[in-house]
């Protein structure tokens, strides 16, 4: 494989994994512990490696030297959706996360969370992570990152941790906001809309007159094909969009009320491009949208770390 190479954990749908693949990275691993996800990424790309298994029963020893270990560890400990447990929460995976820097000592690494993560209850948390990948040698910062600063047409706040050795870490930066605004939502999805000729699309578009609310895609235990809380619902009747579920198809021509948006629709709105495919059935193949890592926000802050690590690389070359 030529080119950085990258080790991606929690993979999900692919959204982190195509956004780095669109900055240059190649894949040389992936690890998913959700079968309708990781049929998503086999089928969108077969010659990705998928483990479809627990991440504290995988290894990254085989992958030691690697340029890049990613991932989006699962965000239910910091969410304000939830009780913020933290490190005493089941589903915390940042410790498994070190420990496979540790095994790999990649050149960098880059994890991304709800901007719960930066709360003051969390100052402790994230101080012993810092603590941890110092002891490994690495350079570490957190940023909360919009995803409509990069193209993104929702209000999606993440926050991204990015790790990068020492000996590259001067060469990063974090990437710059978009000069343009993102289109509004109904810009984006009026084509989509249209598709069965419904009559009342183009009156649809001019009220879809802003961008997203943050799409919610709910965990295992809770949650299923809606838009979200009642906060969020209001936000997407602003929008002319019934919130309350997901359709299967468009609205027909002869429509009349508020549509809701289909899968694709929804996936459009984080980013992703309209070729790829979903697997499962609808709510299966809507929380892995909803729980996605925007591709243009994964492609940016991947390309900041691609140009610092391949920059210190053609310099130690030089």
């Amino acid at each position: 494989m030529s080119g950085p190479t990258s080790l991606e954990i929690c993979s999900g749908a692919g959204g982190q994994a195509l956004g780095l693949e669109l900055a240059g990275f190649g894949h040389e691993a992936l690890v998913e512990i959700e079968p309708p996800a990781c049929a998503t990424l086999r089928a969108n790309r077969p010659d990705w490696q998928v483990f479809e298994k627990d991440l504290r029963t995988f290894s990254a020893k085989a992958y030691k030297g690697i340029d890049l270990l990613a991932g989006g560890v699962p965000c239910p400990p910091f969410s304000k959706a939830g009780k913020q447990l933290g490190a005493d929460d089941e589903r915390d995976l940042f410790p498994e996360a070190i420990r496979l820097v540790d095994e790999c000592r990649p050149r960098a690494v880059m994890l991304e969370n709800v901007r719960g993560l930066l709360d003051a209850v969390f100052d402790d948390y994230r101080n012993k992570v810092e603590k941890q990948l110092k002891k490994l040698g690495y350079v570490p910062s957190w940023r909360l990152l919009n995803a409509s600063d990069y193209g993104v047409s929702q209000l999606r706040p993440r926050v991204v941790f990015v790790g990068i050795q020492k000996e590259f870490a001067s060469q990063f930066s974090w990437p710059k906001p978009n000069d343009k605004d993102p289109l509004t939502v109904g810009e984006l999805l009026h084509d989509l809309m249209a598709e069965a000729g419904w009559r009342g699309a183009n009156r649809w578009k001019e009220q879809a007159n802003a961008i997203a609310p943050t799409l919610v895609g709910g965990s295992k235990k809770h949650g299923g094909p809606d838009l979200g809380p009642t906060r969020a619902k209001r936000a997407w009747a602003a929008l002319g969009v019934d919130g309350l579920g997901i359709w299967d198809a468009p609205p027909e021509r002869d429509f009349v009320g508020m549509p809701r948006l289909t899968t694709r629709m929804a996936a459009r709105i984080q980013g992703f491009p309209d070729e790829w495919q979903f697997s499962g059935r609808k709510t299966a193949a809507y929380r892995q949208i909803g729980n996605a890592f925007p591709p243009p926000v994964a492609k940016a802050v991947a390309s900041q770390i691609y140009q610092a690590i391949t920059a210190r690389k053609m310099f130690a070359v030089a």
